[in-house]
């Protein structure tokens, strides 16, 4: 990840002194520049963010409108009712029926809610109706792996795809859930069919609206539910601490500090926290350390206190893996040593921060977390590194031009190039391709993973498609990019056009 959070988090960042001289060499040290832009948003943007539909009379609207589209749903007309539901869930609210809508029969219903349902023939009479073959492509990327009919779907309905702007540059499946639902709002406000019940209930989602910018646009994407509201403020403050350290490691610490502050945190582990830990450390690194200090012990208080579960130990384990991995990296940037892309992925798919995310947020917002569950998460089940695999490839496609200009690691793109001796675009593609299969696994071991919540399955899920997201077209996290700017206005500024 990129930098952008600093700005937004001045307990972390106003109060880091980047001071030349540290307690290692008691000399001046030439340190990198990470030419890091400034923030697009100010105190005053900031400011604006507020929802004005909340309280009792809001709540009843919700409850009213969920009864009447539960009338409907009881209709005799199959498929009316399955596009009622699909309707319900590219706005964003299917969430508010629970266990309603998961009774879909169709494939490309059935799928993302974990049925392995029949993929049956690709007809290709579909060309003729563009409505289906949209359908069909968005089913194609729910393949298993070793599913010839539906990767042949993929192939025949991408060769007539050039219709479809929408749906070819990111499949619904790859989607950031929210930005997705903003962006259908308006178009289905423009069909001439459309049904007046669901643009009331589709209204509804302004209450929904976030208070921060770059960072929180993260949570956001991996779960908007406003019962999660605490979830995404403690999983914005992780997630800005992550920009300042990877920052730190990539290019301002140097490697002794480096080495320092991760044996620092190691020792930690399985044990009371030790603040003294921190005396060797160089000024601006105890101010990292004493920040990941509060913001581990914060998130295991409010867990041990809405859930009676103990979590400290695990949420410093997922710290120090991380911090591992970047270590690794910045030895290889020191020594000059570029890695195979197999050595490189190896250790990649951690430092991408996917583990520490997900387990972080999924003990937050799944209620009573066994232990079995947790012990589960910490394994690092193929779930949660395929997904991770390719939120490291989407990563790496948007910023690795990026941060190699600023003196970082080779990424996945480069390590290839370097092992094979092939051009940037046959990377590229290599990656993309990579990305693909790793989508086919992770939709695999979806369905066969029986450990997991489906909240945590779709804490997971989300996750990788923000990054889909933030990545698509560019380093959507730490430049000024305008496609997250965009982004950020649809969701946490703008209102709807009624």
């Amino acid at each position: 990840m990129a930098s952008s959070f600093l700005s937004l988090t001045p307990f972390f960042y106003g109060s880091v002194t980047f001071v030349a001289s540290t307690k290692i060499s008691h000399s001046w040290t030439n340190r990198r520049s990470g030419n890091c832009q400034p923030c697009l948003w100010n105190d005053d943007d900031l400011q604006l963010l507020n929802s004005n539909y909340k309280g009792d009379e809001y709540t009843r609207q919700v409850e009213e409108l969920k009864g009447t589209v539960k009338k409907m749903m009881i209709g005799d007309q199959p498929l009316e009712q399955l596009e009622m539901i699909d309707n319900l869930q590219r706005l964003g609210v299917a969430y508010l029926g629970g266990n309603l809508y998961a009774t879909a029969l169709e494939f490309r219903l059935l799928r993302p809610h974990g049925y392995h349902s029949s993929s049956g023939e690709v007809m290709l009479s579909l060309c003729n109706d563009v409505k289906a073959m949209m359908s069909l492509y968005e089913a194609s990327h729910y393949c298993f792996e070793g599913e010839s009919i539906m990767e042949a779907a993929w192939e025949f309905t991408s060769k007539n795809s050039d219709m479809w702007k929408h749906a070819m540059e990111l499949p619904l499946h790859w989607r950031m859930r929210r930005l997705e639902a903003r962006w259908y709002i308006d178009v289905h406000e423009r069909q001439a069919d459309l049904n007046p019940i669901n643009t009331g209930l589709g209204e509804i989602l302004r209450f929904a609206r976030n208070r921060l910018v770059e960072s929180f646009l993260w949570t956001v994407g991996i779960d908007f539910e406003p019962r999660f509201g605490s979830c995404r403020k403690t999983l914005t403050k992780a997630i800005a601490l992550i920009t300042v350290i990877d920052d730190i490691y990539d290019v301002y610490g140097t490697l002794d500090e480096l080495e320092l502050f991760t044996d620092a945190v190691e020792r930690l582990v399985g044990k009371m926290w030790d603040i003294k830990a921190m005396k060797q450390l160089p000024d601006y690194m105890k101010i990292c350390f004493l920040a990941l200090y509060n913001t581990v012990n914060e998130m295991a208080y409010n867990i041990l206190k809405e859930q009676g579960h103990d979590v400290v130990s695990n949420l410093k384990k997922t710290w120090v893996d991380l911090l591992r991995s970047y270590l690794l990296e910045a030895r290889w940037y020191h020594s000059g040593y570029t890695p195979t892309f197999e050595e490189y992925m190896k250790n990649a798919w951690i430092s991408i921060t996917g583990p520490l995310v997900a387990i972080k947020a999924s003990l937050f917002v799944t209620n009573q977390t066994n232990q079995k569950e947790l012990e589960f998460l910490e394994s690092y089940p193929d779930l949660l590194h395929w997904s991770s695999v390719i939120f490291r490839l989407q990563d790496d496609l948007g910023t690795s031009s990026d941060e190699l200009k600023r003196g970082d690691v080779a990424k996945s793109i480069q390590c290839y190039m370097h092992e094979n001796g092939v051009s940037e675009e046959v990377a590229h593609e290599h990656v993309k391709n990579l990305m693909r299969e790793a989508w086919k696994k992770v939709n695999t071991h979806r369905v066969a993973v029986s450990l997991l919540s489906q909240t945590a399955i779709g804490i997971i899920l989300n996750l990788v498609r923000t990054a889909h997201c933030i990545y698509q077209h560019g380093d959507g996290h730490g430049s000024h990019n305008h496609k997250t700017k965009d982004h950020a206005m649809s969701l946490l500024f703008d209102h709807f056009l009624l």
